[in-house]
């Protein structure tokens, strides 16, 4: 069996790791500190994941053939030196990231491993007592090719869908958008339900339409149903169900804005297209990350 690594214990770490456990793959799971187990729970059935969990501290002693990169945007750099010794020429990475940037991140520090980014379709919530809870059906995209086909290959028989995109491009902006918006709730402190009111979502709606003319110009091939579409997604959702940016806001811990929020803004720069709401969503995410104050 090829040797498989998790790095980034998470929400979305921990629901991929039990999935390939589920399946007889269990990977040896990298964390920021060393647990014994990883409990996972979706409706009635409960999975966990024997540990240890490792820290990058526990030596390696050589490439993994497939690393799952779970660990948020703000903590890549963190993990660069594990990544340096879990990965090698012959080790495909799959990024489960948000944004679009995933590759340009990634690839340098991964010692010429392929770097497979992907889109993470699933609403998995980590619990005070460190369980992780799915709260939806899991499902991942990739772009189409022979690394993708390696990672699918693994999850292959779990619940965790796995599907591949040849124009993983606009994909990847489609979930962009929803990340973005996402971001109004970090500046409200409210979870789902606050996209039922009317002044929200027309806020919302304008934010996701100036999100839609940078995609565009970016090369995704997106229509304009795209923006109801996000917004009927948000609403259909619990009202209580947030989203991992929150979570750190609330934990008070850095904020993805950059990856999720930010990526908008700068690309619109570089095509020339104002983004009014952007420049002030973006403003507000940065100083509630980064302060001062």
């Amino acid at each position: 069996m090829s040797s498989i690594a998790v790095i980034g214990p998470g929400a979305i770490g921990t629901t991929i790791a039990a999935a390939l456990h589920q399946v007889g793959r269990t990977p040896v799971v990298f964390g920021r500190s060393a647990r014994d187990e990883l409990r996972f729970r979706a409706g009635s059935e409960w999975v966990v994941v024997p540990g240890p969990v490792r820290t990058d501290t526990d030596p390696v002693d050589r490439p993994f053939d497939l690393v799952f990169l779970a660990v948020k945007t703000t903590q890549v750099a963190g993990v660069a030196p594990l990544l340096r010794v879990a990965c090698g020429p012959d080790t495909v990475v799959c990024v489960l990231q948000n944004g679009i940037e995933q590759v340009e991140t990634v690839a340098p520090l991964v010692q010429g491993a392929a770097t497979v980014p992907a889109v993470v379709w699933f609403p998995a919530v980590r619990q005070p007592d460190g369980e992780v809870l799915l709260r939806g059906a899991a499902r991942l995209t990739l772009p189409t090719g022979v690394a993708s086909d390696r990672a699918a290959a693994a999850l292959d028989g779990s619940w965790c869908t796995v599907e591949t995109s040849p124009d993983f491009h606009s994909t990847a902006w489609r979930k962009l958008l929803q990340n973005a918006v996402a971001g109004l709730m970090v500046l409200t402190g409210r979870r789902s339900g606050m996209y039922a009111r009317d002044d929200v979502a027309g806020l919302a709606t304008a934010y996701l339409r100036e999100c839609l003319s940078v995609a565009r110009a970016d090369g995704a091939v997106l229509d304009d149903a795209v923006v109801e579409s996000v917004l009927d997604g948000f609403r259909a959702q619990p009202a209580d169900l947030g989203t991992s940016i929150l979570a750190d806001r609330v934990a008070g811990l850095p904020l993805e804005w950059d990856a999720r929020n930010g990526v908008v803004q700068r690309r619109a720069r570089a095509h020339g297209i104002p983004t009014p709401v952007s420049d002030v969503v973006v403003l507000l995410l940065a100083a509630a990350s980064d302060g001062p104050g």
